[in-house]
């Protein structure tokens, strides 16, 4: 066998491997969807989603889990959305100082690292002791901010870097200022990013449950207001699926709430995309 012959023996070999790879990535992730919504869509019913668990009357609901877990994404995402974002225009655009800008990056990659239990322990202590805020929304979203930046700051920051250095260079000859010229040309170029960091964390928000359960605790009572709701302690999806799996032993209703969690977390991804592309649609239009 001849060299040209063996090279595409070898690129065809390469190429199977990578087809071969991609199929079985999407067979597993629909064998472990289509068990979760097997097992879990026929214990789902309209009593079930919109009522609150009661041992008197014998019955299980998910509402207060489902309502702490959305009061958990928006304020979560409030304050870690803002921070992440300026910190990645910061390293990328006005950062000069390289030991600083390295030392900035790697604390966010340690951070990402960080087992989520870690969190957990720490923001019982700093912000369910230390500044009193007790088990509730609050201290489990402070949690969840700190957990999330990582990978908004990191997603923004590969965003950034993509965007030409021609549109910067044009905007500044034109006479715009940096700011100006960051917020009309740089951020538009690099919204799928940002849009993608939102996305990630929406799932690590959804998904935590060991944190949490440290910081927000379990609880399964509707709140009067939303004030009360985030003073008051509450448990999410996540936390209601371990309590229920682990500690009660009923292995459907496991089933039936991680199903829910998988819907919602595909609700709010379809619904940011739909975002994205009405902000992309009027950047267009301009």
């Amino acid at each position: 066998m001849n060299h040209a012959a063996k090279r595409k023996l070898k690129g065809n070999l390469l190429k199977w491997v990578v087809y071969g790879s991609a199929i079985l990535t999407v067979v597993v992730l629909v064998a472990l969807l289509g068990y979760i919504f097997v097992r879990g869509l026929p214990q789902v019913t309209w009593e079930f989603l919109s009522t609150k668990p009661s041992v008197i009357n014998d019955t299980i609901g998910i509402l207060p889990n489902i309502l702490n877990t959305l009061y958990m994404i928006l304020l979560t995402l409030v304050i870690a959305l803002p921070l992440g974002v300026g910190a990645a225009i910061y390293l990328t655009e006005y950062a000069t100082n390289k030991k600083l800008k390295a030392v900035v990056e790697f604390t966010t990659e340690t951070l990402a690292g960080i087992p989520s239990i870690i969190y957990g322990l720490v923001g019982m202590l700093v912000f369910v002791k230390m500044l009193g805020f007790g088990t509730s929304i609050i201290s489990g979203s402070l949690t969840m901010v700190i957990m999330i930046l990582p990978t908004i700051i990191r997603t923004t920051q590969e965003s950034l870097k993509t965007v030409p250095l021609g549109y910067r260079e044009g905007a500044l000859g034109l006479g715009a200022t940096k700011w100006y010229m960051i917020r009309t040309i740089v951020l538009p170029c690099c919204l799928s990013g940002i849009i993608t960091g939102c996305i990630l964390s929406i799932g690590r928000i959804v998904g935590e449950s060991a944190a949490l359960m440290f910081t927000a605790g379990s609880a399964t009572i509707i709140a009067a207001n939303i004030i009360k709701a985030y003073t008051s302690g509450g448990g999410t999806l996540s936390v209601a699926l371990y309590m229920y799996a682990m500690e009660r032993g009923e292995v459907d209703v496991a089933f039936a709430i991680a199903a829910i969690l998988l819907l919602l977390v595909l609700v709010i991804n379809i619904a940011t995309r739909l975002v994205q592309k009405k902000l992309n649609g009027k950047e267009q239009a301009k």
